[in-house]
């Protein structure tokens, strides 16, 4: 059965041209030039993945992406974003805040698109075959719904958080380098981005919410990775 794609873009030649390209490799791809008009599509729809540029009137994508992680029935489909503009790091990182599940720059590469898609939906795919509770250092991991729970309160993790902790809890004890966390969890290829500042950043906040006594857990080897202890 071909996954189903919805793309968001203002930009009627971009749109086009990137439903053309989907289709072309199997996707049953539809298309909404806005926001609002996302939002009543995926109703319909039922999309696998949403692809989404960020500078739109109205709706734009950070506020589009925020809508569905937090609405019922959407909160579980991966979300792309797509920018031209907002380009900086603190740019990126509201992106993945607002739970983003990738943030792609332009000029975008179709071929890089393709395997970016297919990378987040394997992620989720595997997430899904996870259907058991995972229960750790006092956490309650559900992997299928992408929840946590410390003491029997729910942790409110973005998305990106809550894929490094998963990546943790799966290879625990093992260092995991910062280009390895860059790939799994972000979807980055470590030859073009090896930023350990996007790592680290998520690794204090994970620590914050999680708690001083799990937080501790999480060590880290300077100049090298992080790895659950």
């Amino acid at each position: 059965m071909f996954k189903k794609i919805l793309v968001v873009d203002d930009d009627k030649l971009v749109l086009n041209a990137t439903r053309r390209y989907l289709e072309g490799r199997g996707f049953n791809v539809t298309a909404a030039a806005s926001g609002a008009e996302a939002v009543a599509v995926a109703r319909d729809f039922g999309p696998d993945l949403i692809i989404t540029d960020v500078e739109m009137k109205g709706l734009d994508g950070f506020a589009l992406c925020k809508a569905l992680k937090e609405t019922e029935g959407f909160s579980k489909i991966p979300v792309i974003i797509i920018s031209g503009n907002k380009i900086t790091e603190e740019d990126v990182l509201t992106g993945y805040n607002k739970g983003a599940d990738d943030y792609i720059l332009k000029p975008v590469s179709f071929p890089v698109l393709l395997a970016k898609i297919k990378a987040v939906l394997r992620r989720y795919e595997g997430v899904a075959e996870k259907s058991g509770k995972i229960t750790k250092l006092g956490m309650v991991i559900d992997p299928a719904g992408r929840t946590v729970a410390v003491g029997g309160e729910v942790v409110n993790l973005t998305r990106k958080e809550f894929d490094l902790l998963m990546a943790l809890i799966t290879e625990e004890g093992r260092l995991l380098s910062i280009p390895y966390l860059l790939e799994s969890v972000w979807g980055y290829d470590p030859a073009s981005y090896n930023d350990p500042h996007t790592v680290g950043v998520h690794v204090s906040s994970l620590r914050k919410k999680l708690g001083a006594a799990i937080g501790a857990r999480i060590t880290s080897v300077t100049g090298h990775g992080y790895k659950l202890e």
